[in-house]
């Protein structure tokens, strides 16, 4: 058994018995070969139920904010993100986002299930937000399946403020891969990237059922920072 396995297998169980979770539409997700998951994001736990759900591995490159050690919580969730083999990266200024993504389709290329929240960061009101574009080069240059997903109630576990986790009942949905083939050889091209990119996010409000917002999360962020 893989390290991930062993991992899965210990994290798994207590995961379900704290937050039941209702999974659908897992037979979208190919058994093997390249894939990427593209989910909404509303927590930053959201990966744990993404690995719980998905029958095969998956590697999330999240970013290394994630990977705290501060409070109990923060250090129980760092474990399980290391103990099944996920990686960071450096978000803060000067650092490379298309290191991230070249990084993102090596991942790829050895066949592996990828996840990725193409928002870039969490919804700061439960809101679906405008994707990334970096979502669509990678699916147009690696020709990988993008499978779209949607979390529900994540948001709920660790709200602003608390300091102990809540235990709810936690939704995850899996629609089939999103027909990219009108953009098909055209990851150079920025407007057909955006044109992508925007099918994939539509295909995830339809799974979710949010609001979708025409605008970036992290502007959002930092006008409700600067607002403060």
């Amino acid at each position: 058994m893989s390290l991930y396995g062993a991992a899965k297998l210990a994290i798994a169980p207590a995961t379900r018995a704290m937050w039941p979770l209702h999974v659908e539409g897992t037979h979208h997700i190919p058994p093997q070969g390249p894939v990427i998951l593209a989910s909404n994001h509303l927590s930053n736990i959201d990966p744990l139920f993404i690995g719980v759900a998905v029958p095969r591995p998956v590697v999330f490159i999240a970013k290394r904010e994630l990977f705290a050690e501060g409070t109990l919580v923060q250090r129980t969730f760092t474990r399980a993100l290391r103990a099944i083999g996920q990686l960071s990266i450096d978000r803060r200024p000067g650092q490379s986002s298309q290191e991230a993504m070249e990084n993102s389709l090596r991942v790829l290329k050895e066949g592996t299930a990828f996840g990725i929240f193409p928002e870039g960061t969490r919804s700061p009101d439960g809101r679906l937000y405008r994707g990334q574009t970096g979502l669509a080069w990678l699916a147009l240059s690696s020709g990988a399946p993008v499978v779209p997903l949607a979390l529900s109630g994540t948001d709920r576990i660790l709200p602003a403020g608390a300091r102990t986790p809540a235990f709810r009942r936690i939704g995850v949905r899996f629609g089939p891969a999103v027909d990219l083939s009108p953009w098909a050889g055209e990851a150079g091209r920025a407007r057909s990237r955006r044109s992508a990119t925007d099918a994939i996010m539509a295909a995830i409000q339809r799974l979710s059922g949010q609001q979708q917002v025409p605008r970036f999360a992290a502007s959002v962020k930092a006008e409700l920072e600067g607002n403060r």
